[in-house]
This record gives structure tokens, sequence and C-alpha cells, in this order.
């Protein structure tokens, strides 16, 4: 025989599931509400109903809570994920899930989480290096040629953008760099995917989309690493941020050229719709089309007046050969007068030229004599007719200073009529 299962202890009552729950919810009741709780907000949402949900954490715990619409609507401040608050509100138990929690019924800031100081004072550096400055980013291109993505395999937000950007643009191609985007290991994997795009060159990807869906602040982490910050502003094509809901902001949302409330969104700034493009190629067809009319009835309207004007071909050749007879005539009678002129200006000079010789050869006479005249008063002969002598050396040297002389020299005296032997005493 097999052995006997243990025996259950013996009860007094067994209690129902729901039975307990109410229990231990009227022992909470007892043991501690109301109560003050302080922690930091996470997970924070607000239903179509105004209910808010969100669970209040430290380094040792959480505890999920719930504001029913009365009590959120008297909040001063809307909550967000990080913030650190203090709550008043009742414990209990929720019994369809047995889960315990805490219905909130007022709440107020208490300082501010220790991530969101964190990101706090990451954002205040980078901003201050101008890591966020407008001038330094870039707009988007009209019509990229590629896209790239950078998101998880297992994300929502893939499908998403693949949906949208499928719909609007499925002739561009997208190109995939999968990567963590939660974790621990999710800023290297996100920087590496970065990095791969930045390095492709077989495709000209002209934009990067760098998604994920929404979360707490610490599921968004992961996007606030100071090291993918400065990679994406090392981009060489803009990049668009659409990382968790509209609410959420990061690190990477202030780098990147443009930010998008969701991922759909960011797909679908970049992604003018199809129709869009088609209807603006059809409209610039038709105006094309009326453009070309509009210009063959303007050049037709030149044909006819063209026309008009030409007439009938044998008037206009006729026209012609009257034009070229009078040209003809006049090049005729203009040849014809500049040989008469030529002919009555060479008889002019015919009849001029004995005149105008014989005037030049008495002006050449009256020079020739004045030239004879200066010729004869420069004769030394006349000199020595007034009494002068020219003396010479031996050797034929004139001498024309005593300091050329020297006692008995034979001298030569040229005189008018003769020369006469000399000897320097």
């Amino acid at each position: 025989m097999s052995p006997a299962a243990p025996l259950l202890p013996v009860s007094d009552s067994v209690w129902s599931v729901g039975a307990l729950c109410r229990a231990i919810a009227d022992a909470l009741q007892d043991r501690f509400n109301p109560v003050t709780v302080r922690g930091e907000l996470t997970g924070f949402s607000r239903a179509a109903s105004g209910h808010c949900y969100f669970s209040l954490k430290d380094a040792n715990g959480q505890l999920r809570c719930a504001m029913f619409k009365r009590a959120a609507s008297g909040l001063d401040f809307s909550p967000r994920d990080g913030e650190l608050v203090e709550v008043q509100g009742r414990l209990g138990v929720y019994e369809p899930r047995g889960d315990l929690q805490l219905i909130v019924e007022g709440m107020r800031r208490a300082g501010q989480g220790s991530l969101f100081e964190e990101f706090l004072k990451l954002k205040a550096r980078l901003e201050a290096q101008g890591l966020f400055d407008a001038a330094r980013k870039r707009t988007l291109p009209v019509m990229p040629r590629a896209i790239g993505l950078v998101t998880s395999l297992g994300a929502a937000a893939l499908h998403d953008v693949v949906t949208a950007l499928q719909r609007r643009v499925p002739h561009i191609p997208v190109v995939l760099a999968p990567a963590s985007v939660q974790g621990v290991n999710a800023p290297a994997e996100l920087m590496a995917a970065l990095s791969a795009l930045y390095q492709l060159k077989t495709v000209p990807i002209d934009v990067i989309l760098l998604v994920r869906g929404g979360g707490a602040l610490e599921d968004l982490w992961a996007f606030n690493n100071e090291a993918l910050a400065r990679l994406m502003v090392q981009s060489p094509v803009p990049i668009i941020c659409g990382v968790g809901h509209e609410t959420d902001f990061t690190i990477a949302d202030f780098v990147a050229d443009l930010r998008a409330p969701t991922p759909t969104a960011a797909a679908e700034l970049v992604a003018q719709p199809r129709e869009a493009w088609l209807g603006a190629l059809d409209q610039a067809q038709r105006r094309l089309s009326d453009a070309v009319l509009r210009m063959l009835d303007r050049q037709g309207q030149r044909l006819d007046r063209a026309v008009a004007r030409l007439g009938r071909p044998s008037e206009r050749l006729a026209s012609q050969h009257l034009r070229l007879a009078a040209s003809a005539h006049g090049l005729h009678s203009a040849a014809r007068h500049f040989v008469q002129q030529k002919e009555q200006h060479q008889q002019r000079l015919a009849a001029q030229m004995p005149t105008a010789l014989q005037r030049a050869w008495q002006q050449q006479a009256q020079r020739l004599e004045r030239a004879t005249l200066r010729l004869n008063l420069l004769d030394p002969h006349l000199v020595l007719a007034r009494g002068y002598a020219m003396l010479t050396d031996a050797q034929g040297n004139t001498v024309a200073s005593c300091r050329q002389t020297a006692p008995g020299q034979a001298l030569t005296a040229t005189l008018v009529d003769g020369t006469v032997d000399l000897r320097v005493v």
C-alpha cells in the first residue's frame, strides 16, 4: 500500500477567499487607517473615467495605489513619474485580485525622486554645453531616400512605425537596426545600432527614427544616457525621437533634431502620404498641360501673323527683285560718281603741279643760298685776312697755347698769303 497522505490540521471554520480578503481589509482598516505614505511616483496613468492609477516606491518596496476622480479633481499639480509625493489614504485589499492597495484621498509634492533628480542634473549640464540648441538642429528631408529605424524587435512601437510607413510611403526603404530599449544593456545596444546606421554606405539613409512605447521613468531610463546623447549629436542625418507618450520626456528628446509625441507620430513626420504626392503630381501635370496648350495657342497666333505679313511667295519674290534692282542701280550710280570725283581730283592735281614744282624749286634755291652764306662765314681765310695767323708744330698739330711750346721748338705760321717758319726763343 502506498503511504497515507498527511492530514490537514482540523480547523473550526474554513474561509472563503472573498471572506478572507474582507477580513484582512478590516484588519488593515483597524490597524493602520488613515495612513500617510511618502514615496516616488511610478507608472502614473489617468483613465478616461478620471480615476488615477499608480504605484509608490522606495528602495525597499512598492505599493499599488488608486485615486478616484473625486480626489484627483482636487490636485493642484500634475503628477509625473519620478516625483516624490506624500499621500493620505486608506489601506485596503482589491478583492478581485487579492492585491494590497492604497486608496489615495489626498496628495502633495514632497520633493523629487532620485531618478528624476538625476535626470534634471544631466539635462541642465547638457543644456549648458549647447547640446539642446535649436541652431544646431537640422530640418527634415521632404522626401527621404531611405529611413533608418532603431527600436526593439519585440516592441509595439516597431509595429506601429512600420504600419504607418507602409501605409503612407511604401516605396521608401526602411533599414532596421534592432536594440534593446529597456534594461542595463539598452544604452550600449542603442549606441551600437545608431553607429551601424551612421556607417552604412549601401543605402542612402536621410533620416533616423529612434522610438519605443511609453512606460515609467525607470522603463525609459536608457534614453537618459549621456553617452547616447552625445552620439546622437554626431549623427550625419537628422534624428527624430519618438519615445513614450506625449507627456514623457527624455534626454534623447531634447538632443534629437525633432521630438515626436509617439512612435507613430515620428513615422508620420517623415512620411508624407503617397496620396498627397500623387495629388500634387496630378496638379503639376494639369498645370504643365495648361501651360503647353497656352504656349501652342500663342505660337499659332504668331504663325498666323507671320503668314499674313508674308503674303503670297511670288509677290514677296517680286518685291525682293525690285529691291535688288534698286540696290544695283544705286551701286552703279555711286561707283560712276566716285570715278568722276577721282578724275576731277586728278585733273586739279595736274593743273596745280607746275606751279607747285616752281614754288618748291625756288624754296630749295633760297635754302641753298642761305646755307652757302653761313658756310662762307665759317671760312678761316676770312679770319687770317684780318691779320691773324695760325701756328702749327712740325707734326702739323695746331698750337693754341703757350704751354704747347718749348724753347728752340720749330713752328710754322700760316698767313693769308703764305707760311712763315719760326722758332721759339
